[in-house]
């Protein structure tokens, strides 16, 4: 009988210290510095709390969908030609090839018409330069989508005069430091300040690439990491829409800024212009 009161005594004594031992490190466990649990916690509070990214991810065009285009107007008028005469005059691929970075502004005054005739290209900038505009509406479009928080990039088949180089740069380099000090926008960017608005991500004379050659696109949505389906892509073009929607984007062809707001409504994307 005492044996079995002994015996009893000590599984009870063990038990006891071993639930005392557990207690003490659960007690630590909590209370240790620095206390996993609560860093275990924090983390999982970080990864839960960390801000999506908001989507859709908006494409825009720049050129007849945001800021006016000179081309059609105030170009033939400094050459002092109806446009007919011009495109019948100028080289069939030298804009092309300039708008692709595969030439420098050099090599295209000395293309841009067939003849090779002489033309004063600084003239030709300047005349560029003051015919742009924002189009009716879409600066306070821009506004308004940037202050929600959208992630708005340019996706625009453009030349290299959306910057300056402030020193001589290959095509290679300007390839490797759009992002860079060597750069600064120029032409469009230092009358409009597009970049207030939106991020010169795409375009053509860094890509090599114009819409609405496919590549060009799927290039953007691997650049981005997002789904096809997660992009609205706005451009005046019907050509450059079909291509967005054919490999997955959502497209819009845009006709004017009231009538973008609309779709863009119709598609969760909701644009509520401030009263003027």
């Amino acid at each position: 009988m005492m044996m079995a009161m002994i015996g009893s005594n000590k599984a009870f004594l063990m038990s006891t210290a071993a639930a005392a031992a557990t207690a003490m490190n659960t007690w630590e466990l909590f209370n240790s510095k620095p206390n996993v649990i609560e860093k275990k916690r924090n983390r999982a509070s970080v990864s839960y709390d960390a801000p999506k990214r908001k989507l859709p991810v908006l494409l825009f065009d720049v050129m007849d969908t945001i800021v006016r285009d000179p081309f059609y107007q105030d170009i033939p008028a400094f050459f002092g030609m109806p446009m007919k005469e011009l495109l019948e005059c100028k080289h069939p691929t030298a804009w092309i090839e300039f708008e692709k970075g595969l030439i420098d502004e050099d090599e295209l005054a000395r293309k841009f018409f067939i003849d090779g005739r002489d033309f004063d290209l600084e003239g030709l900038k300047d005349c560029i330069r003051s015919g742009y505009s924002y189009l009716d509406g879409m600066q306070e479009l821009l506004q308004t989508l940037r202050d929600d928080n959208f992630e708005i990039h340019a996706f625009t088949n453009y030349p290299i005069w959306f910057f300056t180089c402030f020193k001589p740069l290959s095509l290679l380099e300007m390839t490797l430091c759009v992002s860079s000090s060597h750069l600064r926008y120029n032409l469009i960017e230092d009358k409009l300040k597009l970049s207030a608005y939106l991020s010169w991500t795409f375009c053509s004379c860094i890509t090599g690439k114009r819409k609405p050659d496919p590549e060009f696109y799927l290039e953007v949505v691997e650049h981005l990491g997002v789904e096809p389906c997660d992009c609205v892509f706005i451009d005046d073009r019907p050509s450059n829409v079909k291509c967005a929607v054919e490999i997955g984007m959502r497209g819009l062809c845009f006709e004017n800024a009231d009538s973008l707001r609309k779709d863009l409504s119709h598609l969760g994307v909701n644009v509520s212009l401030p009263n003027i």
